[in-house]
């Protein structure tokens, strides 16, 4: 478990996945995700069940620590112990908690977990270019502009570029 001012962040369990059935069903939560299929109770679990058992992944629930709201998601997904990298995701699902900074505290909390704790040396990020809030976040929080991934997804009819986005623990630990 981990904790800021606002948030904790703590472990996923089964009573959470009903909240993750319903985000991931709004096509307004996920429109800068690459995820784009609905879900149901069925896939979610099969979800959890692999998680569980997945070294390379760290997911947490992101929990308002003063009503134990559960409002999001944020992972380390394709951990690399030798090269000390992993890919940071986050998803803020609950809409009515939007715009209020929970994104940048969780992804705080994340990045001095995956530097201080696992040893990582960089993290890095994919962002939609058209996901300009996402990018002021990520670059709020010390992420840097790596490079952009031409017409890298295809959605809603359209092909869509991504930024790819890091930051290196010397970065981290300097602010």
């Amino acid at each position: 478990m981990l904790k800021g001012t606002n948030l904790t962040l703590r472990a996923v369990t089964r009573d959470d996945l009903p909240h993750y059935v319903e985000w991931f069903s709004d096509p307004e939560v996920t429109r800068h995700l690459l995820w784009f299929l609905p879900v149901n109770m069925d896939v979610e679990t099969e979800w959890y069940e692999r998680q569980l058992k997945d070294s390379s992944v760290l997911n947490f629930a992101i929990v308002i620590t003063a009503t134990q709201k559960h409002i999001g998601s944020v992972s380390l997904g394709k951990i690399d112990h030798k090269n000390q990298v992993a890919e940071l995701g986050i998803v803020i699902g609950d809409k009515t908690e939007w715009g209020k900074g929970y994104c940048r505290e969780a992804i705080r909390l994340l990045l001095g977990y995956g530097f201080n704790t696992l040893n990582l040396n960089r993290i890095f990020l994919h962002v939609f270019t058209e996901n300009i809030a996402g990018k002021k976040c990520y670059e709020h929080c010390g992420f840097k502009l790596e490079g952009e991934l031409r017409e890298a997804t295809f959605s809603n009819g359209k092909y869509i570029n991504h930024y790819i986005m890091s930051v290196l623990r010397r970065e981290f630990l300097s602010k």
